[in-house]
């Protein structure tokens, strides 16, 4: 983690750390049952997977931007947040990323970027809107703990087992309904071969995804618990929480359908009315959880501790 005054927590990153290591595990067992099968097929779909993760890690706060039409304002066209960036700068002694607005009812606000000094920190002009300066600011301050942290380099990172394995999966498959399955290279059933590929990519995706999101809920508390220690205001971030979820319920589905895709970036998740699959799998963890946590930092600062 960056140099900051940002508050760290033993229990959420020994979570992340053996998180990491589950991860790493699955890795080397994937790639140990991998070679024992067929140490040839899949070059290609590794290829395409370290190019992506690459991609990703390199060009991630250029793609978001474009995608969510996000763009860098001086402080002159939004002095305002441009001055609650500032505050949680200093307070946290760390250098200013770039500024952005992305023109979308959506209330919401994220950041990108591998390191400090590429981040970008976008808030939507839906959240300017419904947030007071206190609310803004623990949000803020949340994203920059993202940041600080180098969330997007971790989870790029983390996520590259489970692009890999789907990319497998995905081009095993197609090749399978197209007659790979069925296929035999001399006294090698290369059908049974294929199959089995697909099987353990299809398990190391699986299980791979479910540990990537597990983690990415832990960093969502982590920056949560950062942000409120940070500006020692736990009850402003959590009525921004509430505020922003309730807000989002009452979006449109089809407008928020556009920037699901985002979702793991996001201060919280754009999800519609109801509980869905996807929720069940979030990159957060639940309203009440987060709620919870930020109560009890509120009552140990209260009482001093």
């Amino acid at each position: 983690m960056a140099r900051t005054r940002y508050a760290s927590d033993r229990g959420l990153t020994s979570r992340m750390l053996v998180t990491m290591f589950l991860l790493g595990l699955v890795y080397v067992v994937f790639v140990a049952a991998f070679f024992a099968i067929s140490p040839k097929f899949g070059a290609i779909a590794l290829v395409v997977a370290v190019l992506f993760m690459l991609a990703q890690y390199f060009f991630s706060d250029r793609l978001t931007m474009f995608a969510m039409h996000g763009r860098v304002v001086s402080p002159e066209e939004a002095p305002e947040l441009h001055g609650v960036i500032d505050r949680i700068c200093a307070m946290s002694d760390a250098p200013k990323p770039r500024v952005a607005i992305a023109d979308t009812d959506v209330p919401n606000a994220f950041a990108t970027g591998r390191n400090q000094k590429k981040a970008v920190v976008c808030v939507t002009t839906g959240i300017l809107r419904r947030l007071d300066p206190v609310e803004l600011e623990g949000v803020l301050a949340h994203e920059m703990a993202h940041v600080a942290h180098k969330d997007v380099a971790v989870m790029t990172i983390a996520s590259f087992l489970g692009v890999c394995a789907g990319l497998i999966t995905r081009f095993g498959l197609e090749w399978g309904l197209w007659g790979g399955f069925n296929r035999r290279d001399g006294d090698q059933n290369t059908g049974l071969i294929l199959l089995a590929v697909v099987a353990v990519s299809a398990v190391a995706y699986a299980v791979s995804f479910l540990l990537t999101r597990a983690l990415s809920r832990y960093r969502e508390l982590s920056a949560d618990r950062a942000a409120a220690l940070l500006t020692g205001r736990p009850s402003a971030l959590a009525s921004a929480l509430t505020k922003v979820s309730g807000e989002i319920a009452r979006i449109p589905t089809n407008d928020l359908r556009s920037t699901q895709a985002f979702n793991a970036f996001f201060f919280t998740p754009a999800f519609g009315r109801g509980v869905s699959v996807a929720s069940l799998f979030s990159t957060h963890p639940s309203l009440d959880r987060r709620l919870a946590q930020l109560a009890k930092i509120s009552d140990q600062l209260g009482r001093g501790v």
